[in-house]
């Protein structure tokens, strides 16, 4: 179902997902399973599997109560990745997330900001929600040839619909 436009839809049961669209900005995407590193800072992706994003598959799934985290690399070596576009979307913009039971969750664009790394606001971005709610983050900010982007790009979204 679908609700008013921007409304938040009801939460979905548990149910890992299986690829992310975005389609505002060419994204279709298959999604793999996160964890930390050893510091405790979220994995990535593999850097040469530049089309792949990912989930932190220890938090909340897409469209359950609770804040989903879905990250991917913006580029490599080889150029542009699957999040190159992220912080061209726009609020409204809509984020569809397949799931392994066989629905989808849908998601409405609520913010694009982008942070320096060294003011990440982790509670903001990771903390918990009383609603359906789904980040996606990628690099972004200043690049350094020695230390690579100095911050994140990060979606603010939302449950507005499934199907």
């Amino acid at each position: 179902g679908r609700t008013g436009r921007g409304a938040a839809a009801p939460a979905l049961p548990p149910s890992p997902p299986d690829r992310v669209r975005i389609p505002a900005i060419g994204v279709d995407a298959p999604l793999t399973g996160l964890g930390l590193t050893a510091t405790g800072s979220l994995d990535v992706p593999p850097a040469e599997k530049k089309n792949l994003a990912g989930w932190y598959e220890a938090g909340t799934t897409p469209g359950e109560t609770g804040t989903a985290i879905v990250a991917g690399h913006v580029d490599n070596a080889e150029g542009p990745a699957v999040f190159y576009r992220l912080g061209a979307l726009k609020k409204g913009s809509t984020i569809e997330v397949d799931r392994r039971d066989g629905g989808v969750a849908v998601f409405t664009v609520d913010a694009v900001e982008v942070y320096a790394a060294d003011a990440f606001p982790d509670e903001k971005v990771y903390g918990a929600a009383d609603r359906p709610e789904l980040r996606v983050i990628t690099c972004g900010g200043a690049y350094s040839r020695s230390t690579g982007y100095q911050g994140n790009v990060v979606v603010f979204a939302h449950l507005t619909g499934s199907r």
